[in-house]
């Protein structure tokens, strides 16, 4: 067994570890307060590279593994959880849908853009009244001739509303299965076309940088080149997403995990109590030493689930398995965070209230907690 990464792998790490802390840290407590996307930010993580990692080159893409675009994410929400939010989102469910599913013209038309980080990509899934339930939307597409129209709405979608955003994937209902089942397709829905509203969505408790949106469709015609891939696949679709999309939010976890983690060390060396410094303290050093277990623990499960993702073996349950414990990890270790700050961990200047903020949508988004335990417990047989 090999644990070591690829001198590759490092110099991702390195280079991004350098522009989060350059480009990303200075900017992050303003933007969070401000509650604003910052397209020149965005632009310039495309610039060096964090979009379309995992993407082929025939495509404008860097063709690199997935682990690479992984250890990417985690580097970026080591310092900033909305940045991070936007990357993941904009490979895992923008860019990813259209490269493993599209028509080669969709790739084409699509993801040079998107690859280059010019332009982003949202992914219609969640519904006012269909969450967890997947499979409860009500949004509606209906064939008229040559087209299709579309009806219904999408919520809690990200990088749907940007100045940067092209486009979005949406799930629709097309009809139903010879089971009764609904039929799904999804469909691929151009920014400005006739019908197709996206309204941002703000006083968010995080994320508060990164680009949420609200999206209606009101008679939205579209033409049948706009389907993903094939009609009545859409479903299958989207839980394949979901599962990659699971490792992103998973490094988002476990960036945030070390991020805060080294906030809260590098405080309580400095912080003084007592005559010395609180880190000395037992119950403080061992709040830190749990956190720095379950870290290279979360790591270790992590990297392992890229892995075979990489090997193009069977993931989605090592996936879920990653997802759920660096999501809650990230809980435990931001409040180990604040409580070592005391009462600075509560001011946005230090910034460990941020993280203990940021943390909580990975509990529920992808797949909530209680949703992965569910996949989870399937996969083992229960």
């Amino acid at each position: 067994m090999d644990f070591d990464l690829t001198k590759e792998q490092e110099m991702i790490r390195r280079e991004v570890r350098k522009f989060a802390q350059s480009e990303i840290a200075p900017v992050a407590l303003e933007l969070d307060e401000k509650e604003a996307f910052s397209a020149e930010l965005t632009l310039k993580m495309g610039e060096i590279g964090l979009f379309g990692m995992f993407v082929s080159e025939n495509y404008d893409g860097q063709g690199l593994d997935y682990l690479s675009y992984i250890i990417a994410v985690e580097e970026v929400a080591r310092v900033d959880g909305s940045q991070a939010a936007t990357v993941a989102a904009g490979n895992s469910l923008g860019i990813g849908p259209i490269y493993y599913f599209g028509t080669e013209e969709q790739k084409k038309k699509y993801l040079p853009e998107l690859c280059a980080g010019k332009g982003l990509w949202g992914f219609g899934l969640t519904e006012p009244s269909a969450g967890s339930d997947a499979g409860g939307s009500k949004t509606t597409a209906v064939k008229d001739g040559n087209e299709w129209v579309l009806n219904g709405s999408k919520i809690f979608i990200t990088n749907g509303a940007g100045e940067l955003s092209m486009g979005v994937t949406v799930q629709a209902v097309t009809g139903k299965r010879p089971s009764g089942k609904p039929e799904y397709t999804c469909f691929l829905v151009e920014q400005g076309t006739p019908g197709f509203k996206a309204v941002p969505m703000h006083k968010k408790m995080m994320w508060r940088a990164s680009d949420t949106a609200e999206l209606f469709f009101n008679d939205v015609r579209i033409s049948e080149d706009n389907i993903l891939g094939l009609k009545g696949d859409g479903f299958h679709q989207m839980l394949s997403t979901l599962d990659g999309g699971r490792l992103s939010i998973a490094a988002m976890g476990l960036g945030g995990s070390q991020g805060a983690y080294e906030a809260a060390l590098k405080y309580a060396k400095k912080r003084v109590q007592f005559g010395q410094p609180i880190c000395k303290f037992q119950a403080i050093a061992f709040k830190l030493a749990d956190s720095a277990l379950e870290i290279e623990c979360a790591r270790n499960l992590l990297y392992k689930a890229c892995w075979l993702k990489d090997q193009k073996r069977p993931f989605e349950k090592e996936a879920a398995m990653a997802k759920l414990y660096c999501s809650e990890l990230m809980g435990r270790v931001a409040n180990h965070a604040v409580q070592i700050h005391g009462g600075y961990g509560l001011m946005k200047e230090y910034h460990v209230e941020r993280f203990y903020r940021d943390q909580k949508l990975l509990d529920i988004g992808e797949g909530t907690s209680e949703v992965q335990r569910i996949v989870i417990s399937r996969y083992i047989g229960c």
